[in-house]
């Protein structure tokens, strides 16, 4: 017989067999679910008893240890530092005196203070001096605006002054015109 049909043969009688341990496991859960809950509590209670038990114990064991075994190993520990510390090294050459360190730190902050009062009153001469071309910028544009509108302002009086005076004068004419006309119309119906 072929190796195939031995395989196929095999896993028709593997499937079988899950499939009846699967419904045996199934089975197995009814029945014993309510026996796993129970022992799920039980647990569950002996659990918070023995920890209820276990917890003042343990705050006595370690305040006994901070007690007795603590201080002494904290002793030995500040010991072994004393031995591992290097020694300090000695001061050597010769000292400086106080008053001449003193009077080099007064001399230092005053150098300082004095660059610092140096700056401040460079920056405000250059903040003074932006503002006063900003100003001398304003008053020019002002005077160049102000300058242009009397250019107009005259150029509009001049061109309506002389507008009126040639109107004034057609105006005669026609006037004077007009009055020989009525003249002599008069004078044409006065003689008929």
């Amino acid at each position: 017989m072929p190796m195939t049909l031995k395989r196929h043969k095999g896993g028709f009688e593997a499937d079988a067999a899950l499939a009846r341990l699967q419904e045996l496991a199934r089975e197995s859960s009814d029945r014993f679910a309510p026996y796993a809950e129970q022992a799920r509590d039980t647990a569950t209670q002996r659990l918070h008893q023995a920890r209820g038990w276990t917890a003042p114990r343990l705050e006595t064991a370690a305040q006994r240890v901070e007690d007795t075994v603590a201080p002494r190993v904290a002793g030995l520990l500040n010991q072994a530092a004393q031995r591992v510390e290097p020694p300090k090294p000695r001061r050597g050459g010769r000292r400086v005196p106080r008053a001449v360190l003193v009077l080099g730190v007064a001399a230092v902050g005053a150098a300082a203070v004095y660059g610092v009062v140096r700056l401040r009153r460079a920056a405000q001469d250059v903040t003074w001096q932006e503002n006063l071309d900003q100003a001398r910028e304003q008053v020019r544009e002002t005077r160049d605006q102000l300058a242009a509108k009397a250019r107009d302002a005259k150029a509009r009086v001049s061109g309506t002054a002389s507008d009126l005076k040639a109107d004034a004068e057609e105006a005669k004419d026609t006037a004077a015109a007009g009055g020989k006309q009525a003249a002599s119309d008069l004078n044409g119906r006065v003689s008929k």
